[in-house]
C-alpha cells in the first residue's frame, strides 16, 4: 500500500480519531517541551497533543494537513491558533516558535524538506520533540485484537530510532507509561481509525472489527471500562 495512501486516509475516520485516540502523559510533554514558551503541534491531527500542551501552560499554534481533521481540532480547542499546513511547509515565519512538537506523525515527513522547514521556524536553542504513544502488546487481549487489525499489513510505523543531521544536536530520549480508559465502542473507534484500516475495501473493515468485538467479548463485560495501556516513547532534539 502506497505509505501517502495511508498518510491521507485519516481525513475519512476523523470523528473516530476524536473519540478514541488517547491523549498523553504530562511528564512527556514536560520532557519534550521543557521551558515556557510558543510552540508549534506539527501534525497536529484533531488536537490531542494541542490539548496536552495547552493543560501545561504553553501558547500553542497547530499546524495540520487534513481539513476534516483540523475541523475536529477547532471543535474540540475553540480559539486555538490553528491552520492548513505540512512539515514540510508550516506557512509560519522565520525563528517564531520556541518548540515543535510532532506527534504520532513523523514517520509520515519527507525529513530531507520537514527538517530544514522545522529549523527554519524555530529560535536557536529551540527544540523539536518527535513523540509516539505505543501500545503495550505484552498484555494478552491488547496483542490479540491488533494482531487482527494488522493482519496481512506492514507493522504499524512508531518510535523508529531518528537521527537528524546540523542544526539538531543529538537526540536524547525518553519513555514513559499511561493508560487511556475507553469502553468496548471506544476501542472498536480505536481500530478503525488506523490507516491500515481505514484504507481496507468495507466488506473487509466490518469483518475485521467484528472479529475485533469477539475478542473484547471474551474478557469485559458489557458497559466495562478498558483500560488500554501505553507505552509513550518521546525523542527530543536541540536546534543549535
Amino acid at each position: 500500500m502506497d505509505p501517502a495512501q495511508h498518510a491521507r486516509s485519516f481525513g475519512a475516520a476523523a470523528d473516530a480519531y476524536a473519540r478514541a485516540r488517547p491523549g498523553y502523559p504530562q511528564d512527556a510533554v514536560r520532557f519534550l517541551v521543557p521551558r515556557p514558551g510558543r510552540v508549534l503541534d506539527l501534525g497536529a491531527g484533531t488536537g490531542k497533543f494541542s490539548a496536552a500542551l495547552l493543560a501545561a501552560g504553553h501558547e500553542v499554534v497547530a499546524v495540520e494537513p487534513s481539513t476534516r481533521m483540523l475541523a475536529q481540532l477547532r471543535t474540540a480547542l475553540p480559539g486555538l491558533e490553528a491552520h492548513e499546513g505540512s512539515a514540510e511547509a508550516t506557512g509560519l515565519p522565520d525563528a517564531s516558535v520556541d518548540a515543535v512538537v510532532v506527534a504520532q506523525a513523523w514517520h509520515w515527513v519527507d525529513p530531507a524538506r520537514a527538517v530544514p522547514e522545522v529549523a527554519r521556524v524555530l529560535r536557536p536553542g529551540g527544540t523539536l520533540g518527535l513523540v509516539w504513544n505505543l501500545r503495550d502488546d505484552t498484555v494478552d487481549w491488547v496483542r490479540q485484537v491488533w494482531s487482527i487489525a494488522q493482519r496481512g499489513t506492514e507493522q504499524e510505523m512508531g518510535a523508529e530510532d531518528t537521527e537528524l543531521d546540523a542544526p539538531f544536536g543529538p537526540p536524547q530520549r525518553f519513555t514513559t507509561r499511561h493508560v487511556h480508559v475507553t469502553d468496548r465502542a471506544g476501542v472498536l473507534d480505536l481500530v478503525a481509525s488506523r490507516s491500515y484500516v481505514i484504507v481496507r475495501p468495507e466488506a473487509e473493515r466490518v469483518e475485521l472489527l467484528a472479529r475485533v468485538g469477539e475478542v473484547l467479548d471474551g474478557v469485559f463485560g458489557p458497559g466495562d471500562p478498558v483500560a488500554v495501556p501505553y507505552l509513550t516513547h518521546c525523542t527530543r532534539f536541540t536546534r543549535g
